[in-house]
């Protein structure tokens, strides 16, 4: 309703006590300033100053609207600092999106050192499926996002880019006790008979579908679960075997073992998706990422 111009020419009235006064200091003329407040009192709904012999001054209602107008002028104004320091690269927010895995170390080993190169950055970090992370960042909501192509293949969003950040391994995991436990690489093969835990849901074919189908067999039983706890719990109590990524190998609990297989396809790629115009402090948590795979030691294999 009203405009900000219009609050800035209130408050300068109201410093100055003067419409001649506030045109000399924002390069107004005397006439511009008394036909603005003549509107803005239009839009208010009445008169806003007092006329006196020497000036003006606020009245009841243009206390009210002054003191909303500097609530909002301030408002602006720390606005235009924060994006001003923003895309100058010298802190605000950034908001960062990952999928599961990915946060078990590589991204928090990525955001750790980013706080301590850029702690003016403060980080806003989400989980979620690489599809819904690709939305996000089309529609603005994300700066970064770690993605892969697993289960169903990397989708593409309007005003994304990707980079590939490495080539993760996909291991199966098995409790102790089972008869494949001592085996590596494990032959996808051996595992016909087994329930498979897995969240993937739909017509959509997946990697270990593929897998599955150029060993000859599909899975007797697909067990689903959704939180990786949930499946390193039904994996160690002997009811399946889960794909479990590589990045994920240091959080599988002591009760299960991890095994390579044969099959040299299963592995996913993971990425870093960026907008068109990324932000400095985004460019910066990338290179940080690559540097944690660089500097990471090998998952835990063959003792897992």
């Amino acid at each position: 309703m009203f405009e900000i111009d219009a609050l800035r020419l209130l408050v300068a009235v109201a410093e100055t006590g003067s419409f001649t006064k506030a045109a000399a200091r924002l390069n107004y003329t005397q006439s511009a300033v008394s036909r603005r407040i003549a509107t803005l009192e239009q839009q208010a709904g009445g008169p806003l100053f007092e006329r006196l012999p020497r000036g003006v001054r606020l009245n009841s209602a243009g206390r009210t609207l002054h003191r909303h107008a500097m609530e909002v002028l301030d408002r602006l104004s720390r606005a235009e600092r924060e994006l001003a320091v923003l895309h100058a690269g010298h802190g605000g927010l950034l908001h960062v999106g990952a999928f599961a895995t990915a946060n078990i170390s590589l991204v928090p080993t990525a955001l750790r050192a980013l706080r301590n190169a850029r702690p003016d950055v403060e980080v806003v970090a989400v989980e979620g499926p690489t599809d819904t992370l690709m939305e996000r960042l089309a529609d603005g909501t994300l700066d970064l996002a770690v993605v892969s192509d697993y289960p169903y293949g990397l989708p593409s969003a309007d005003g994304v880019t990707t980079t590939v950040l490495c080539e993760d391994e996909l291991l199966v995991a098995l409790p102790r006790g089972h008869r494949l436990a001592g085996t590596e690489p494990v032959d996808l093969r051996e595992l016909r008979d087994e329930a498979w835990l897995q969240n993937a849901y739909g017509d959509r074919p997946t990697m270990l579908a593929d897998a599955c189908a150029r060993a000859g067999f599909i899975p007797r039983k697909i067990i689903r679960i959704a939180e990786w706890t949930g499946k390193f719990g039904y994996a160690a109590a002997g009811l399946g075997v889960a794909v479990v990524p590589s990045l994920a190998a240091w959080a599988v609990p002591g009760e299960l073992v991890l095994r390579r297989l044969t099959d040299p396809a299963l592995r996913r790629t993971v990425h870093v998706a960026l907008p068109a115009a990324p932000l400095p402090a985004a460019l910066t948590l990338r290179d940080l990422l690559s540097d944690t795979l660089i500097a990471r030691e090998p998952h835990p294999l063959p003792d897992r």
